[in-house]
């Protein structure tokens, strides 16, 4: 338990961060196991990709990824869509 008031503060804080955190990461996961299994299954289209690319973005965006995290999962998906249309 913190003594001091900045500490309890930053407790609060980190709660806080943790769970927001922890939505857009499930928010990220969710997104690219659709894009992931429309993709093996080829019923993926450019909304289910871009809806996906979205998701990314905007956790890169918020620090939940980092930027370069999120590059590689666009270009692996485009890769594996690429792979599945031929």
């Amino acid at each position: 338990m913190a003594n001091i008031r900045s500490a309890e503060k930053q407790r609060r804080q980190a709660e806080t961060h943790k769970e927001r955190n922890r939505a857009g990461k499930s928010r990220l996961r969710t997104a690219l196991k659709k894009s992931r299994t429309a993709v093996a299954e080829g019923t993926s289209d450019d909304k289910t990709l871009s809806t996906a690319f979205s998701e990314i973005d905007k956790a890169a965006k918020r620090g939940v990824i980092k930027k370069n995290t999120a590059n590689r999962y666009k270009a692996r998906l485009a890769a594996s869509k690429k792979r599945a249309a031929k």
